[in-house]
């Protein structure tokens, strides 16, 4: 008598590898940090991030709230997803405004119009204080800039909230350092090693919902210093610069006043995806005024805080 033995076999996708490391990630997160936290700010990053913690958590509740850091100069159909989604999933949501600390005079603005992003750092490190968090999950991908390219995925801060590129910690064989003395904290990156491709793709598996903005739209522009700047109450034409109307959609969504979409016509994840696979820019040198400052601005902002 002859015994067939199955031969099937299971292959993963790139996505799977993907998935699986930063699930992996978040619960070594939840296992050996005292508080942790994952950032969300309702952009497609932090949105992929929430769908890795229900595969990494579901059927119970993450074991660390949501965190948003609000410029309040974000878009509005960014806020309502954030809370729209924080909501949907029954997950605790901690939002603190720069406001807040512009009125507690730890942030100065050069003049009321300024941008609020580079700010973002003092409003986030006394955030972490506040909470006592040790560490905080972030969306930023190394793809994304040369400054985010240098970052582990567990990435030291000091008592200041500062990071030093040349203090990190070894990540050898999947293995992380995560202890820190009182006042320290990590940052932790779990989609570290997926690009702004990946993201689509795997937005488009999920069926991921996202603010409708990142999907073409007619909006008013003008063309200044090769970007097009979205028409909005902060952001306003200048003196000679021509206002029309361009069928656009954003890459990254950020403060109003430093993030810019591009022109596009495509309309859904699978429209995106063919267009990411051939873009030469990456999102942030086509979209965020505020990285257009020097190649070191990002790297800089790390430095004093920021994520």
């Amino acid at each position: 008598m002859s015994t067939q033995v199955s031969t099937q076999t299971y292959t993963m996708s790139h996505l799977d590898w993907l998935e699986a490391e930063a699930i992996y990630i978040m619960r070594e997160v939840a296992a050996e940090c005292a508080r942790p936290a994952l950032l969300f700010s309702g952009g497609k990053d932090s949105i992929v991030m929430l769908r890795l913690a229900e595969k990494a958590f579901r059927p119970g509740k993450f074991p660390f709230p949501l965190v948003h850091i609000d410029t309040e100069h974000n878009f509005p159909e960014v806020i309502e997803f954030r809370d729209w989604k924080a909501k949907q999933l029954g997950e605790e949501l901690i939002v603190r405004s720069l406001e807040g600390s512009i009125k507690k005079g730890t942030i100065r603005l050069p003049h009321p119009e300024a941008s609020r992003n580079s700010f973002q750092s003092v409003t986030l490190l006394e955030t972490q204080e506040e909470f006592g968090f040790d560490a905080l999950m972030g969306g930023a991908r190394r793809d994304e800039e040369k400054a985010r390219a240098k970052e582990r995925i567990f990435s030291f801060r000091d008592g200041f909230g500062q990071w030093d590129p040349k203090s990190q910690r070894p990540e050898l064989w999947d293995l992380y350092n995560t202890r820190v003395h009182p006042g320290e904290h990590m940052r932790v990156f779990p989609i570290s090693n997926w690009t702004e491709l990946d993201v689509w793709q795997y937005i488009e598996r999920e069926k991921l919902e996202l603010p409708n903005i990142y999907y073409a739209h007619e909006r008013e522009v003008i063309e200044r210093n090769g970007l097009l700047v979205p028409i909005t109450e902060m952001t306003q034409p200048k003196a000679g610069e021509t206002v029309t109307t361009r069928t656009v959609r954003f890459r990254t969504v950020g403060d109003i006043t430093c993030t810019c979409p591009v022109a596009s016509t495509a309309a859904n994840p699978i429209d995106i995806i063919a267009e990411t696979a051939v873009t030469d820019i990456t999102e942030r040198g086509a979209t965020r005024m505020d990285d257009q400052t020097s190649e070191a601005s990002m790297e800089r902002r790390k430095k004093e805080g920021y994520f």
